[in-house]
């Protein structure tokens, strides 16, 4: 097909000017491109903590300009190597992005679980007691009236567990030697639904969450006023004690999460109940994520560890002691160095401490 002459020089002359453009969007973008090479050579040699805050948002930024200059360079089909080379910076900006992220992420986690709970759980530490106090009440008055009348005791336990006491003279207890794995699960499930059933009771004002724990108290004394009653105190308590550890306490920590609800929704103070509901819901997610830890380590112990009998029992009571004078210490832990600012902690406003 016959071609006007000038249609040809048309065309070198656009694509002159296509190079031209491509020359100057080169230009423009390589000091770009050197900042963040040189900002990624920093942070692989020297790592994320000798970067200011300012660099590490540059980071970013430039991470996210090379990324769209990366499609700019394949839509125009430049050079091979050009691309190559800001494949190379997106996939390494990409890499110390967010992976740092991830261990910065693990690093918060690592930080609250050293001191940011141990100062929660002393902040809090009126409503955990107070639900460890209700927890008591509903044990002793359980046990009063299982001692004093056995049939209190068929109102509140299975046939089966006090036929076996009382007839067979021994602990249910042996039922969990060989199904040791599925036991152990199922009681990590069963502590943790309780567990929630307690702290989302707080919606109720905090009433559920004494009823969950004053029930849980009472079945509780009643238990040991059967085993007592039958001479198997000691071997039962000496079940109890190794997860009973971190168990009980779990409980009363999830009991003060529901009762911090409930302060907020009743006495939201001159604050408001939004804002007390945002203050005190935080404290109570903090206690969470404290307990269910501990929940899980109990239910280990409950399933491998308490119910054997090559155990002896003062050992268990030992490991029980051991167990809990470390959740003790845990709990008064201040760290020598600097501590984590306020809005790191959860600290309550002193106004709704008072």
């Amino acid at each position: 097909m016959f071609q006007h002459p000038g249609i040809g020089l048309v065309s070198k002359w656009f694509m002159r000017l296509i190079q031209v453009d491509v020359k100057r969007w080169l230009s423009r973008r390589e000091g770009d491109w050197q900042e963040l090479k040189a900002l990624l050579e920093r942070l692989e040699q020297r790592g994320l903590s000798h970067l200011s805050a300012r660099e590490i948002r540059r980071l970013a930024s430039l991470y996210r300009v090379v990324s769209g200059d990366l499609a700019r360079a394949r839509t125009f089909g430049l050079s091979p190597v050009l691309i190559q080379d800001l494949q190379n910076l997106t996939s390494r900006s990409y890499s110390q992005i967010y992976q740092g992220s991830r261990r910065q992420e693990w690093q918060a986690i690592g930080r609250f679980y050293r001191w940011g709970l141990p100062l929660v759980l002393r902040q809090t530490w009126p409503y955990w007691a107070t639900a460890a106090g209700i927890l008591l009440l509903g044990g002793l008055i359980g046990w009063w009236y299982g001692w004093r009348d056995s049939s209190f005791q068929s109102l509140l336990l299975p046939q089966y567990l006090i036929r076996q006491v009382r007839e067979r003279g021994e602990l249910w207890t042996g039922s969990i030697l060989g199904n040791e794995p599925w036991v152990a699960s199922n009681i990590m499930v069963n502590n943790l639904s309780v567990s929630f059933r307690v702290i989302a009771g707080g919606i109720t004002g905090g009433l559920l969450t004494s009823y969950f724990l004053f029930v849980n108290g009472l079945l509780l004394g009643v238990i040991g006023s059967l085993v007592g009653e039958y001479g198997l105190a000691y071997p039962f308590w000496a079940f109890v004690a190794p997860h009973g550890a971190l168990e009980l306490p779990a409980i009363f920590f999830a009991g003060g999460a529901g009762l911090l609800i409930g302060r907020a929704l009743l006495f939201p103070g001159r604050w408001g109940r939004g804002t007390a509901l945002q203050i005190y819901g935080a404290q109570a997610a903090q206690l969470v994520y404290g307990i269910v830890p501990l929940l899980v380590i109990a239910g280990v112990i409950e399933g491998f560890f308490s119910p054997s009998e090559a155990i002896p029992a003062g050992l268990k009571y030992l490991v029980g002691l051991a167990l809990l004078s470390n959740l003790v210490w845990y709990g008064l832990w201040e760290p020598p160095a600097a501590r984590p600012p306020s809005s790191e902690s959860g600290q309550l406003p002193q106004e709704l401490v008072q």
